[in-house]
């Protein structure tokens, strides 16, 4: 089961996302816990915290959950 992100923009960041999700607090803490943490974006693994997430887009962090962006 995967938990929705809903965005209503064209996309967001996946720094955006962390804290959106609420996986981080702060936007700060976005470089420390791509650092230590393996995320999985549609099946490819990315740390890059600039990295455009759009809807339909399947985010997987182990121990946190996957997430699915959609459309607002």
């Amino acid at each position: 089961m995967s938990a929705k992100i809903e965005i209503d923009t064209e996309f967001i960041t996946l720094g955006q996302f962390l804290k959106l999700a609420d996986v981080i607090q702060t936007g700060g803490m976005a470089k420390w816990f791509l650092s230590e943490h393996q995320i999985i974006i549609n099946g490819e693994q990315d740390q890059r915290r600039g990295r455009k997430l759009r809807q339909g887009d399947k985010v997987e962090i182990p121990g946190f959950g996957e997430f699915l962006i959609t459309e607002k």
